[in-house]
């Protein structure tokens, strides 16, 4: 017989939820049994993790305090009725799913534990205290390995069918070469200045690595895209900034590579296997650890360095970015010249293949490096 079973996360943040999808997959995998979801409405997870394998159905509630709180759980006590789950998880050390479960006489009710948690669990093993120190994927892949769940990518991964979000999101469909830039955060501190992007767009539109840029932000900071266009003068802006995720899913899939603050739009750029480079000066890097994130950081910064001023977002120079962003983003025309070169000269029976190969070598890099002025 089959069995049912249910992921619980309660944060509210895109990027915590996408931290979370290998952690979810494993569980899926551990009972070869695809899994029900519930978060929370804001994380617009219909609209972005419908095409999982591993996910069948995906609930929304809540997770709010006072009244609220036990409204939610009554709500997720229905759920979890009418639902007949065998094994609930709940993938952070909050009561209220847990206590729900439990009212509904779920056999199997199965947490981090820490707290006050662990007396509505059915599991015996717990992370404790000082696990509240390390990441949210440090803690989820200590919570696996405590309950014998195999954890088989790190990585997380999504995998969306775009086609059906073009009818309502027609304006982002234009040819040409795409990029995106992620202009907003949840906290200000993280994020780059305006001026900084146009600057960056400009040396990027110097050596023609697009033609057209996606600024994606929410509506709440839809000032900042304004700002970045009247600022810049130039048409090759287009403005996401009131679309929802089906939108910025849509504009993120369209581009070549993404340049954006440590947000969601970054990891869900990273999730959907976009070559993505994050803006990162006021924040500890070791929560990027287990991603596909290129990280652009000021080179005197300790790893756990932490800043909450935005004004420290300026150690971050437009041409330091630009500079760092690798060889593979610059289009083929760049390289032709020395490319060319190395092949005629190859054909000559004067030189041996290791002088040419060094050769070319040396010419590229000073091509390289005379082509951009050094910040």
């Amino acid at each position: 017989m089959n069995k049912k079973i249910c992921v619980v996360y309660t944060h509210h943040k895109l990027g915590d939820l996408i931290w979370q999808l290998p952690y979810i997959k494993a569980i899926s995998e551990h009972h070869n049994e695809k899994v029900d979801l519930i978060v929370r409405e804001k994380t617009q997870a219909k609209n972005i993790l419908k095409d999982l394998k591993y996910l069948n159905y995906i609930f929304y509630n809540d997770f709010r305090k006072g009244f609220g709180y036990w409204v939610d759980v009554i709500k997720l006590t229905k759920i979890f009725i009418k639902s007949k789950y065998d094994f609930v998880y709940i993938l952070d050390k909050v009561n209220k799913p847990a206590i729900a479960a439990k009212l509904a006489g779920i056999k199997s009710i199965i947490g981090p534990g820490i707290g006050k948690q662990k007396k509505w669990l059915t599991c015996k093993s717990f992370l404790n205290e000082e696990d509240l120190k390390q990441t949210y994927s440090d803690q989820s892949q200590k919570f696996l390995k405590i309950n014998s769940i195999k954890l088989n990518n790190l990585y997380p991964e999504i995998e969306i069918n775009t086609s059906v979000f073009e009818e309502k999101n027609l304006d982002l469909i234009v040819s040409g070469k795409k990029i995106a830039f992620g202009i907003d955060s949840f906290e200000d501190y993280k994020m780059w200045y305006e001026e900084d992007f146009v600057e960056l767009a400009n040396l990027l539109y110097e050596k023609k690595l697009f033609d057209f840029i996606y600024l994606i932000c929410g509506p709440e900071k839809s000032y900042m895209a304004d700002k970045i266009i009247n600022l810049s003068k130039k048409n090759f802006f287009i403005n996401c900034s009131k679309k929802d995720l089906t939108g910025v899913v849509l504009a993120l899939k369209n581009s070549d590579f993404f340049v954006g603050n440590n947000s969601g739009p970054l990891n869900l750029a990273a999730a959907l296997n976009i070559k993505s480079f994050g803006l990162i000066a006021n924040d500890p890097i070791n929560e990027l650890k287990y991603s596909k994130i290129k990280i652009i950081r000021p080179g005197d910064l300790d790893d756990n360095y932490r800043l909450r001023n935005r004004e420290g977002m300026k150690k971050l120079t437009p041409k330091k970015v630009f500079l760092t962003i690798p060889i593979a983003s610059f289009p083929i025309s760049f390289f032709l010249p020395q490319t060319l070169y190395f092949f005629n000269t190859f054909n000559s029976s004067s030189a041996s293949k290791l002088n040419l190969i060094l050769n070319f070598l040396i010419n590229f890099s000073c091509d390289l490096i005379l082509s951009f002025e050094i910040p």
